[in-house]
C-alpha cells in the first residue's frame, strides 16, 4: 500500500494516543508532588507528547486536505465520529499539563481546545439527535469521548481564573455522562456483545468519574459527599475491568487498545487527590501501584503500536 494510501486511512482515533501520553505526563507532574518523584520526569513526557500532538495534527491536516472525502465517511461514522473531540480533548490536556512550565501557552492552548471542544460537542450532539442510521448496536464506551472533554476543562479552567465558565463545562460533562452511561450498560446487558475491537474501549467508562472527581474538588475546593461518589465510581469500575483483565489479554492489538492508557491515568491521578484529601497512606500505596501500572501499560502500547506500524497493520482499511 502507497503511502497516499495510507494517508488516505490515517484514523482520527490516533489522537487517543495524544490522550494517552498527556495523562500520563499529567501523573507523573503530580508525582513529583506527592512521591517527590524527579520533575525531569514529567517535562520530558510534556515535550514528548507536544510533539506526538503536532505530528499527528500534520498527518490529519495532510488527510483532510488530500483526501476530504475520507475525512467526511469519519464523520459519518457512528463509532469514529466520537474521536473528533480527542482532538480538542487534546488541546485542553496540553494546555493542563503546560500550567506551570509555560502559562502563556497554556492559557491560550486551553483556550482554543476549549472554543473547539464545545463546537464539537454540539455537533457530535446533534448528529445523534438527528440521525437517520444509528443503531443500539453502534453505541460503545467511546460515546463517552465528547463528555469526558467537558470534565476536564475545570482543570485548567479553576487555576487561570475561569470559574463560571467550568462550572458551565462540568455541568455539561456529567448530563452527558449520566445519560450515555445508562444507555451502554443497557446495551451491554441486553443485546450483543461488543466486538472484540471495540472492548477495550470499555476502560473508558472509568475517566468521568475519576476526572470528574478531579475537577468537582477544584470546583468546591474540598472533598465533599459528590467527591467521594465520584471517586468511589471510578474506583470500582477499575476494580470490576481488573478482574476481566484475561479477557483483554486475549485481544489481538487494535489502536483501539489505547482506551486503557488515559482512564488508567485519570484514576492514578484521582486516588493520589484522594490521599492529598484524607492523608490515608493506603491511597497513597494505591495511587503509587497504579502510577507503575498506568506507565507499564502506555510503555507497551507505544511498543504495540510501533511494531504495528512497521508490519503495515496501521492506516488500513478495516477488516
Amino acid at each position: 500500500m502507497s503511502g497516499e494510501e495510507r494517508l488516505a486511512h490515517f484514523p482520527v482515533a490516533f489522537f487517543a494516543v495524544v490522550m494517552g501520553l498527556s495523562g500520563l505526563t499529567l501523573v507523573w507532574q503530580h508525582a513529583a508532588g506527592v512521591l517527590a518523584a524527579p520533575a525531569a520526569v514529567g517535562a520530558g513526557l510534556a515535550g514528548v507528547t507536544v510533539v506526538t500532538f503536532v505530528l499527528l495534527a500534520g498527518f490529519y491536516a495532510a488527510k483532510l486536505l488530500r483526501h476530504p472525502g475520507a475525512v467526511r465517511e469519519e464523520l459519518e461514522h457512528p463509532v469514529r465520529l466520537s474521536f473528533f473531540p480527542a482532538i480538542s480533548i487534546s488541546l485542553i490536556l496540553i494546555g493542563t499539563l503546560l500550567l506551570e512550565l509555560v502559562p502563556p501557552l497554556a492559557h491560550g492552548l486551553w483556550v482554543i481546545g476549549t472554543l473547539l471542544h464545545l463546537g464539537l460537542t454540539l455537533y457530535v450532539v446533534g448528529c445523534w439527535m438527528h440521525h437517520e442510521r444509528y443503531e443500539i448496536a453502534h453505541i460503545n464506551p467511546a460515546w463517552f469521548i465528547p463528555a469526558v472533554g467537558n470534565i476536564l476543562v475545570p482543570l485548567a479552567g479553576i487555576p487561570l481564573g475561569y470559574p463560571a465558565i467550568s462550572w458551565f463545562f462540568f455541568s455539561v460533562g456529567l448530563l452527558f455522562w449520566i445519560v450515555l452511561l445508562t444507555i451502554v450498560f443497557y446495551r451491554m446487558f441486553f443485546h450483543a456483545p461488543l466486538p472484540a475491537r471495540l472492548l477495550p474501549t470499555l476502560f473508558i467508562m472509568i475517566a468521568p468519574p475519576a476526572v470528574g472527581f478531579v475537577a468537582w474538588t477544584r470546583l468546591v475546593g474540598q472533598l465533599d459527599a459528590m467527591g467521594l461518589i465520584l471517586v468511589n465510581i471510578g474506583l470500582f469500575l477499575t476494580l470490576l475491568l481488573a478482574t476481566q483483565a484475561r479477557r483483554f489479554a486475549a485481544l489481538p492489538f487494535f489502536l483501539s487498545f489505547w482506551a486503557y492508557s488515559f482512564p488508567l491515568a485519570a484514576i492514578t491521578i484521582a486516588t493520589f487527590t484522594y490521599h492529598e484529601l484524607t492523608g490515608s497512606q493506603a491511597l497513597l500505596w494505591l495511587g503509587t501501584g497504579l502510577l507503575g501500572v498506568t506507565t507499564l501499560v502506555i510503555a507497551w502500547l507505544i511498543a504495540l503500536t510501533l511494531k504495528a506500524a512497521r508490519e503495515g497493520r496501521i492506516c488500513v482499511p478495516e477488516a
